[in-house]
């Protein structure tokens, strides 16, 4: 009874700081986003050269003994001497990342990464994306499409790499690039729309339920998870998948006219090596390989654009920390009691 007298008491003793923590932090977040517009946020940039030569000078200094390693040191201050003399510019490569969940939620931080680009590139530079999506909702994956269409359309040129998978939507971003560059065994494809939903309708009317569903329009609800669904209505919504696989197979037509679409546009996916004998892209090759040797006649930048988070989310992440710690602490305490006992 001791022991949890004792710990009853250390917890109030945690809770009551943990709330008051989490009621000071609300109210400085409150204080420093009063002026501050909500959902703003920051790009990040770095020159991935500086990275690459790091990884090199690292390695030769573990390898070479001094005499060679101040050689190579020389060497590379003459030809930087060289080139700086005679007024050599290298060309720019803008490095974005795409990681793609089913609502395409990178499109939010995309869209300002691609502003970002198009304010100072010019058709000399070029833009990589490494992509990796599986596809999901249509509307979405469309409006991402849209904003590296407007690289293609200012004439910058667009490099797509695809290291792990580039699907259904994820491949409708890919196939903008001017290039598509995949792993071996990277996953292209899935020309194809797709929509399922259960029906509880039958198990509804085994217990006497009733669900209405009202509409105004003949089809404002073509299927439903509720209600009693028609042969017409599963026509209806028929329809509307194979309208929306024209439209998807005219977009991709319209940049990578080389396809045989008959042939590719059937929801099939396939690994990288035999989606380069389809055309689906232009070369094997990872992402890594092909920035380690851009970075070698050009200056690459990694543009990373990071929204600021709302004053709830804020709060939430401190009040995660917070009872993450609170349970460590408990349960350290209690091994702690049952050792010494």
């Amino acid at each position: 009874m001791e022991f949890f007298a004792e710990y009853a008491g250390f917890l109030a003793r945690t809770v009551t700081l943990v709330v008051a923590i989490l009621v000071i932090l609300a109210a400085i977040a409150a204080l420093r986003s009063r002026n501050r517009r909500v959902g703003a946020g920051h790009l990040d940039v770095r020159k991935l050269n500086d990275f690459y030569k790091e990884l090199r000078e690292r390695l030769e200094h573990a390898v070479l003994d001094k005499e060679h390693l101040k050689a190579a040191r020389k060497a590379e201050a003459k030809a930087a001497k060289r080139a700086k003399k005679a007024g050599e510019h290298k060309s720019r490569v803008f490095v974005l990342d795409f990681d793609g969940d089913i609502k395409a939620s990178a499109t939010d931080h995309l869209r300002h990464e691609v502003t970002a680009v198009l304010s100072m590139a010019t058709p000399k530079d070029e833009v990589v994306l490494r992509l990796e999506s599986g596809g999901g909702m249509v509307h979405s994956y469309g409006l991402a499409s849209s904003q590296l269409a407007r690289i293609r359309d200012a004439g910058v040129p667009l490099t797509v790499c695809v290291d792990k998978v580039a699907a259904s939507g994820g491949y409708m971003m890919a196939c903008i690039g001017q290039k598509i560059l995949a792993a071996p065994f990277s996953i292209i494809g899935s020309i194809g729309v797709v929509a399922q939903l259960p029906n509880v309708h039958r198990l509804l009317k085994k217990h006497d339920i009733d669900f209405e569903v009202l509409t105004a329009g003949e089809y404002k609800r073509t299927l439903t998870v509720f209600g009693e669904n028609t042969e017409k209505g599963r026509q209806k919504f028929q329809e509307d998948l194979e309208t929306t696989h024209v439209l998807f197979k005219d977009f991709v037509g319209r940049y990578r006219p080389q396809l045989a679409m008959d042939e590719i546009a059937t929801g099939e996916v396939w690994l990288g090596v035999a989606a380069l004998n389809k055309r689906l892209v232009d070369e094997l090759r990872t992402s890594d390989e092909y920035l380690a040797e851009r970075a070698r006649e050009a200056e690459l930048f990694h543009l990373h654009y990071v929204a600021r988070k709302s004053l709830q989310e804020r709060v939430g992440l401190a009040a995660s920390v917070a009872l993450d710690r609170l349970l460590l602490n408990w349960w350290t305490r209690l091994n702690q009691q049952r050792f010494w006992q």
